[in-house]
């Protein structure tokens, strides 16, 4: 989105109240009237092509169908619409993804009615415009990927052409009709879903500030020898690999109660706020991917402390920890830092050593009671230096029989 509109005219001269100068063909030094009646005409008027670009008419048909509004506004006239400045428009476009546009009329009502409902948060004091702008942001990185990826993985695979002579470009616009509504649903249904989640887990702080800088345990599962798979299997096969890896591990993260941060293709991040839950979540991991044969060995680390989090994101000493256990991890193993063996210990989900368990056995024996169960093992390991983190030390986890 660029801050000029200029018409058929070469010279641009600056608006009277601070916004950018109109064309000096167009409307530039006339009233105000006259300039809302200009533009109401070029929004009633406007055809989708009067930009003077040269658009495939299939792709603006797909356009419309999926906006629900054909084009009729500049930049400028989209931000004068919305009661916005030039400068925040741009700055809210921009945070969204989309890309500068120039002085074409490709912008809907859409569009006017977004911009107006971001302001609208501002001034009514409920975000403030930095807060505003993070929210655009988050939103449209989301809804990028998102977006990507159903096109490339979802619609590539149904718009197949059921008849010789039929183009993809022929079966994707009923496909998209049909499809659209249900979509727009489903995903405002998981947004709903995840934003109540969320709220849950805050509402449940035990005090404002753990609401932002909170303690939870934080984990990476990384792919062992991905760069050289790159190098050996096709892109199709590595790209099947990457989805089924992420795929597995997005269910067990979220089936054990843990939630997936975000993938790197080679590694996924995830977070749990009980350590508990986390080490579950490690040890299935390295379970499933072991019995899978098309899977290269899997390593896992994870720390227990506080993190920041934004935008859905995680950061701070304690991701950076578990970065690292999980570079040094072994293979088929999972390396957990000394604050999340501690928890675990406190929990009862692991003993303080095999000795301290033989005791606890014996005792409850001699008491004729039932001997204490343990989830986890937990072996300390040597001492080492870490890269920005100084000594640390390790403690290999792994599931106890008994």
């Amino acid at each position: 989105m660029t801050v000029d509109d200029s018409g058929s005219g070469t010279g641009a001269h600056p608006a009277s109240d601070g916004e950018p100068g109109r064309g000096a063909g167009s409307v530039a030094g006339a009233s105000a009237a006259r300039i809302d009646r200009v533009e109401a005409h070029d929004r009633v008027d406007a055809h989708p092509d009067d930009s003077g670009d040269d658009h495939d008419p299939l792709a603006l048909r797909l356009e419309q169908l999926i906006l629900g509004a054909e084009r009729r506004y500049t930049p400028f006239q989209a931000a004068r619409s919305a009661g916005v400045s030039m400068d925040l428009a741009s700055r809210f476009w921009r945070a969204m993804g989309f890309a500068d546009i120039g002085q074409a009329r490709a912008l809907t009502e859409a569009d006017v009615l977004a911009l107006r409902r971001l302001a609208g948060l501002v001034e009514a004091g409920l975000l403030s415009e930095a807060m505003a702008i993070q929210v655009a942001r988050s939103t449209g990185q989301t809804t990028a990927r998102l977006a990507e990826w159903q096109i490339d993985s979802f619609l590539e695979g149904l718009t197949e052409p059921p008849e010789p002579g039929m183009t993809r470009t022929e079966v994707t616009y009923p496909l998209v009709e049909l499809l659209l509504p249900e979509l727009e649903e489903f995903l405002v249904y998981v947004w709903r879903r995840q934003l109540a989640a969320a709220t849950g887990r805050v509402v449940q702080a035990a005090d404002d500030e753990e609401m932002v800088d909170r303690r939870l345990a934080v984990g990476f599962a990384d792919l062992v020898g991905f760069t050289r798979l790159t190098r050996r299997m096709e892109e199709e096969e590595l790209g099947e690999l990457v989805e089924a890896f992420e795929t597995t591990s997005a269910d067990l993260v979220a089936a054990h109660g843990g939630r997936l941060i975000k993938t790197l293709g080679d590694e996924v991040l995830y977070a749990a706020d009980d350590p508990g839950v986390a080490a579950e979540i490690a040890l299935r991991l390295i379970e499933t991917m072991a019995n899978d044969e098309t899977m290269p060995e899997l390593r896992v680390g994870i720390a227990f402390g506080t993190v920041t989090t934004r935008m859905g994101d995680v950061f701070g000493a304690t991701v950076n920890l578990a970065s690292r256990l999980t570079s040094i991890a072994p293979k088929d193993a999972v390396l957990v830092d000394s604050a999340l063996a501690e928890e675990l210990t406190r929990t009862g989900d692991a003993p303080a050593s095999e000795a301290e368990a033989a005791e606890a056995a014996a005792a409850a024996e001699k008491e004729g009671e039932e001997p204490p169960t343990y989830r986890f093992a937990l072996q300390p390991m040597w001492q080492r230096p870490v890269r920005g983190l100084g000594v640390v030390e390790p403690w290999l986890l792994t599931r106890r029989d008994s």
